[in-house]
């Protein structure tokens, strides 16, 4: 896409999973990548999270794809690290076009018995960290009178799960921050949407599966039922939807809800 030669991505959570689909994605449309990542472990949920070799080898691959890629170590619910992430990508590129705000965890818990610090986790990760990024960045949109922010939602955010409910309110919060932003930032020409995938295939399932003395397989047969006959979709579904939401095929989209979920909310 000629019209994407050229611009500028911050992916938050960009080591593995959709993150890094999506970069690499962006990355063959001539994108240049600012990859954002923990690139650590975590004590919860407590399965491995993106790792420092696994953002190396993205700044690699991404790069050996014609563009540049700033891998950053950063921590969502840290200002001091993402301030200094987006004034260096602005002294590099001087702009940045799309934040896919992806970072994320997700691990099961009953409501009456989650430790309150499992839920403070989930949404300082989950919500909050995806204002704090969006409030650095925004103003750069904004000075540019331009720019595309995808929050990456779930099916948790259009419906109640079990056992998931600190999960299901942190993405829930996104669709509340991506209507209020769409109607904030129309006048500087700034679009936000939320996506809404199934569940996905990575590593995230292999945590959750581990956790539960479970498999991958009835990990996602027991939180989706899609319609579809399919497990899971793929980051690579999910990284097409992204391309098309910051394609100016999409010019005239925003606050809008993006559903990939294989049939499932039909039932």
């Amino acid at each position: 896409m000629a019209d994407l030669q050229g611009k500028v991505a911050f992916i938050t959570g960009a080591a593995h999973g959709q993150g890094r689909a999506v970069a690499l994605t962006l990355a063959k449309e001539g994108i240049h990548i600012v990859a954002f990542d923990l690139a650590k472990p975590l004590t919860y949920p407590g399965y491995a999270l993106g790792s420092e070799s696994e953002l190396e080898s993205l700044k690699r691959a991404v790069e050996a794809l014609g563009v540049t890629c700033l891998s950053v170590q950063g921590d969502v619910r840290r200002d001091e690290d993402i301030k200094p992430a987006v004034d260096t990508a602005v002294a590099e590129f001087g702009r940045i076009d799309i934040l896919f705000n992806n970072a994320g965890i997700c691990a099961y818990g009953l409501v009456h018995e989650l430790p309150e610090e499992e839920w403070d986790a989930t949404i300082d990760i989950n919500l909050k960290g995806a204002w704090l990024v969006a409030k650095r960045v925004i103003p750069v949109m904004m000075e540019q009178k331009s720019g595309v922010i995808i929050n990456n939602s779930s099916i948790a955010g259009l419906r109640g799960m079990n056992r998931l409910s600190h999960y299901a309110a942190s993405k829930w919060g996104l669709v509340g921050l991506t209507k209020s932003w769409a109607i904030e930032l129309a006048p500087y020409t700034i679009r936000v949407n939320s996506i809404h995938p199934t569940g996905v295939n990575t590593p995230m399932n292999d945590g959750l599966a581990e956790l539960e003395g479970t498999t991958t397989q009835e990990i996602a047969e027991r939180s989706a039922g899609n319609l579809l006959p399919v497990p899971w979709v793929e980051p690579e579904d999910v990284s097409a939807m992204v391309l098309y939401l910051v394609s100016d095929g999409a010019r005239y989209v925003t606050g809008a809800q993006f559903v990939l979920d294989a049939g499932l909310l039909t039932r």
